[in-house]
C-alpha cells in the first residue's frame, strides 16, 4: 500500500503567488527608499533627477555627524561588553556538567528575546531614572548598559552554536598533557571560537546601532543617536535627506550581517 504523502505547503495552491507578493510587499517600500535617496527633489514622493546633493547635506549636517558618532561609540561598547558576558554565559552553559537551574540561566540570557522590546525599555526606564535622581548623573553609559543588556542574547546564539559544534578531542587533549583550563582556553578552544565570537559581537553591533525603542525611554535630553535622530525628523519635516541616512545605514546593516553570515557557517 503506498505512503500517503505529507503535508507541503510549498505545493499547495497560489503559494508562489502569495510568497511572491509578500516578498514584493517587503521589500518594495525599501527599494523606494533607496531610489529616492539620490532624488534631487525636495519631494519624498516626486522624482526629480538623479543627485547626490542629499548625501552631502547629510555629510555636512553637524547634527548627523553628532548622533552618528554617538551611535557607533555605544554600539561598539555595547557589542564589546555583550559579547564578553556572550562568551562567559556560553562556555558555562556548553563546556561544563550539566547542573540545577542550568535551564532557568539559559531562559534568563535569552530574557531580551522572548519579553517585547517596549516592556525591556520601560524597566529600564524606571530603573536608571532611580539610578539619576540618586547620584545626579545623565552620561552615556545609560545608553550602553542598556545596549549591552538587550544585545547579550543576540551575541551569545552564535557563540554558543560555535561552541556545540567543535570538536572537544583537543580541548581533552590538551587536559592530557596538563594544560591548565585557562591554557586550553587561550590556546584551544579560543582559535576555533574566534568566528563565532566575531559573528556575535558583530550581530550586536548592528542590533544596538539600529535600535531605537530602548534608546528613546533610556537617552537623556542631548544624547540622539543616528535612528532617534531620524524619527525625529519624521516628526517635524520629512525631506530625501532621511532617505540618504537611512540608505547608509541599511548598506552598513546589510555588510555586516553578510559577514556574520559567512563567518556563522561551519567550517570544516
Amino acid at each position: 500500500m503506498a505512503r500517503g504523502k505529507g503535508f507541503d505547503v510549498t505545493r499547495q495552491p497560489g503559494f508562489t503567488t502569495v510568497a511572491l507578493l509578500c516578498f514584493v510587499m517587503l521589500y518594495l517600500p525599501i527599494v523606494l527608499l533607496v531610489v529616492f535617496s539620490f532624488n534631487d527633489s525636495t519631494s519624498v514622493a516626486e522624482w526629480g533627477g538623479f543627485s547626490l546633493r542629499w548625501y552631502q547635506s547629510a555629510l555636512e549636517n553637524e547634527r548627523v555627524q553628532e548622533a552618528t558618532i554617538r551611535s557607533v561609540i555605544i554600539a561598539t561598547a555595547a557589542s564589546i561588553l555583550a559579547t564578553g558576558a556572550a562568551v562567559g554565559a556560553a562556555l558555562a552553559t556548553t563546556r561544563t556538567r550539566p547542573w540545577r537551574g542550568q535551564t532557568v540561566v539559559f531562559a534568563i540570557v535569552n530574557q531580551p528575546l522572548m519579553v517585547p522590546e517596549i516592556v525591556t525599555a520601560v524597566a529600564l526606564l524606571i530603573f536608571f531614572a532611580m539610578i539619576k535622581v540618586a547620584t545626579g548623573y545623565t552620561g552615556l553609559w545609560y545608553l550602553i548598559i542598556a545596549h549591552t543588556a538587550f544585545c547579550i542574547p543576540f551575541a551569545f546564539l552564535p557563540i554558543r552554536a560555535r561552541l556545540q559544534g567543535m570538536d572537544l578531542t583537543l580541548e581533552q587533549a590538551a587536559a592530557d598533557l596538563y594544560a591548565t583550563p585557562w591554557q586550553a582556553f587561550r590556546r584551544v578552544t579560543l582559535p576555533q571560537l574566534w568566528p563565532g565570537i566575531l559573528a556575535g559581537a558583530m550581530l550586536a553591533f548592528v542590533i544596538s546601532l539600529d535600535d531605537v525603542v530602548i534608546t528613546e525611554f533610556v537617552k537623556s535630553a542631548g544624547q540622539d543617536t543616528l535612528p532617534t535622530y531620524m524619527l525625529g525628523q519624521l516628526r517635524r519635516v520629512v525631506t530625501p535627506e532621511i532617505n540618504a541616512i537611512s540608505t547608509a545605514l541599511l548598506a552598513v546593516s546589510v555588510l555586516l550581517v553578510m559577514a556574520f553570515f559567512f563567518l556563522s557557517r561551519s567550517r570544516k
